[in-house]
């Protein structure tokens, strides 16, 4: 994934600033990420949704609201509508890129903008909300006995996540006046609801009522024990993941032509956590899968081994190519297990730097069904045929260079 520092004007005429995370591959579509309320672009919830959509080929434009983070402007004088607006703006710039926005995500409060603000971002097909509450009232609950104070002088200092920000009685009054139900009841769009069930912030009947309110295509996703901030790496890992599976059935996502000398497309493997081992392997925009190592050498034991997935490739290709030979022939072969074994350890081998030249695969096949005893055994002799299994018994070249 690449990254773009952009600005754009948002509703006021001050600059907004922004990340644009891009594809490595081809772009295959766009989504805006709008973040919680007095957060910023930059949260780490914001920084790996965006990082997985970008693997899978969409571009992601996450932006910090008027007077917040790195943008310009006095947030003393936002409303809920004038992040709509800012929205709506983020769009528009996205647009002027030819890169209208095909799905909008919305953390918290940013959730309830992204709702609000979807009628008017016509290129969107599907809408993502986290921990958003249906009526944007709510975050006054945050402000305590200041909204006395507000309500008499009509503004007053507020702590919020210990900073100090000034909400003026324009706020209170113009989330007060908000309304979603018709708004989400008519949404005409697909709608993603993500939440923790013990989210001490926004509590989950919010969630389900923007469920309820909504209409088909619509799903309900819990968060488990993930906190408001979705702070923690496995939570924002689990809700990437969510959203990316999600989406495919939204949004059209055409991969390009493989290119000369990869007739399966390109494999990607990206870095997911610098600080420890785990990896995003793309192959495509559908395909996706974690590779990483066990807790003992230093992983989070998220996915399997580089050594796991040659023996998932064996197995699997063996499996493949029983049942074709099987299904050629019109055998009775009700079902094939392959059970692979290899006597290596990655983390052992790539701290070591083994200098050992022969693999050895212990393979173990199970085949279920009314087989003869003469059909198994060519079955079993069609299993050495398996190309996976011909590549590994050959000497391979591997060329790199340095992109």
């Amino acid at each position: 994934m690449s990254t773009e520092r952009v600005t754009f004007p948002g509703h006021s005429g001050d600059m907004l600033a922004a990340r644009l995370d891009l594809p490595e591959g081809r772009h295959l579509a766009t989504a805006l990420f709008a973040h919680c309320f007095t957060c910023s672009k930059d949260i780490p919830a914001a920084r790996r949704i965006a990082g997985r959509l970008a693997a899978m080929g969409i571009a992601v434009l996450r932006f910090d609201f008027t007077g917040l983070g790195h943008s310009g402007g006095e947030f003393a004088n936002t409303t809920f509508s004038s992040n709509v607006a800012d929205l709506t703006a983020a769009a528009d710039y996205l647009t002027s890129r030819g890169m209208s926005p095909d799905l909008l995500i919305g953390h918290s409060l940013g959730g309830a903008a992204v709702l609000r603000a979807a009628p008017e971002i016509q290129s969107a097909r599907a809408v993502v909300t986290v921990g958003a509450p249906f009526d944007p009232e709510h975050v006054t609950h945050n402000f305590g006995d200041a909204l006395t104070t507000i309500a008499a002088t009509g503004a007053a200092e507020v702590n919020l996540g210990g900073r100090p920000f000034t909400i003026r009685q324009e706020f209170v009054e113009d989330v007060a006046g908000t309304n979603l139900e018709p708004i989400v009841a008519n949404l005409k769009k697909a709608l993603l609801v993500l939440h923790a069930p013990r989210d001490e912030v926004v509590d989950i009947s919010n969630a389900a009522s923007i469920f309820s309110a909504a209409k088909h295509p619509k799903s309900f996703v819990t968060l488990d024990d993930a906190d408001h901030l979705v702070t923690r790496a496995e939570d924002a890992e689990y809700a990437a993941e969510v959203i990316a599976a999600w989406v495919t059935r939204y949004i059209s996502l055409s991969p390009p032509a493989p290119p000369i000398g990869a007739p399966e497309g390109v494999v990607r493997v990206s870095e997911a956590d610098a600080a420890g081992f785990l990896q995003d392997v793309n192959a495509g925009p559908h395909h996706h899968a974690l590779a990483d190592e066990p807790a003992a050498y230093g992983g989070t034991n998220k996915g399997m081994s580089p050594y796991g997935f040659l023996s998932a490739g064996l197995g699997a290709c063996t499996s493949m190519t029983i049942r074709m030979y099987a299904r050629r022939k019109g055998w009775p072969l009700d079902h094939v297990r392959v059970d692979i074994c290899h006597d290596k350890v990655h983390a052992q081998d790539a701290a070591n730097g083994s200098d050992a030249k022969i693999d050895v695969f212990r393979r173990r096949i199970h085949l279920t069904g009314a087989l003869s005893s003469e059909q198994r055994e060519k079955l079993l002799e069609i299993a050495d045929k398996c190309p996976v299994h011909r590549t590994l018994e050959r000497s391979s070249e591997v060329k790199t260079e340095l992109a």
